[in-house]
Formats: structure tokens, sequence, C-alpha cells
């Protein structure tokens, strides 16, 4: 039997130009793209490290709440933080969101362009 597929998408969830959708869910499992600071039609928005980070992670719990499934559901996190000298605060914010026993994690620095300091992505399960 083929899972189920869907494609969860509400009015609050942030657009994008570029060709991928913001959630698949497959099942039980919910594979979320990398959430940016970006505001609902998609523009990006500049702002400190942590400004980004938090408008991110903001934008993957809508994502995740249209899907099924909130922080605490999220099983795997995938990030890009674009200046190395971040780790230590990205870390200290990263704490806030997400707490024991954390998800599986990767962390990629000097990866983003300029116009980004911050993106994340995720993996999680439907809600219960």
């Amino acid at each position: 039997m083929n899972p189920i597929v869907s494609y969860p998408r509400n009015p609050d969830t942030p657009v994008s130009h570029l060709p991928f959708s913001p959630a698949v869910r497959v099942g039980e499992l919910i594979f979320v793209s990398g959430q940016a600071s970006v505001d609902a039609a998609g523009q990006i928005v500049s702002d400190t490290f942590e400004g980004e980070f938090r408008r991110s992670v903001e934008n993957l719990r809508k994502v995740l709440e249209t899907a099924g499934a909130d922080l605490t559901c999220v099983v795997q996190t995938r990030n890009y933080v674009r200046d190395p000298e971040n780790l230590g605060r990205y870390n200290e914010l990263y704490r806030e969101y997400f707490s024991v026993p954390f998800p599986a994690r990767t962390t990629i620095t000097s990866c983003l362009p300029a116009s980004l300091q911050f993106e994340i992505e995720c993996v999680a399960v439907v809600k219960r």
C-alpha cells in the first residue's frame, strides 16, 4: 500500500517564488523545506542574527501547525548558519525552541548567500 502524500498549506504559510513545497506529509511524517527570515509574501526580512533565527523558527512553526504538528514533534533539524561566529548564539537560541531530548541535528556554516543569516528545515511526526 502506498502512503498518502499531501502538501499542507494555508494562507499563513510563507510563500516562495522558488519551485518547492513548504511541507510534504507522507503518512505520519512531515518534511519541511528550509524556512528563512521571510514575510508572508516570501520577501526576505533582513535583521540581526537573532531576529532572523526567530523569524525562521516561527515560519517553521506555522508550516508544522498547518501539517498537524508543532515544534515538540520535530525529530530532526538541518540548520544553515552563514557566519560561524554566530554558532554560540545559535546554540543558545536553539535551546529556547527545542529541549531535551533534542531532535537529531545537523548544522552547516558558511553556506548561505549574503541576504540570509540563518535557515532551518526539519522532519517531524504528526501530533497525536
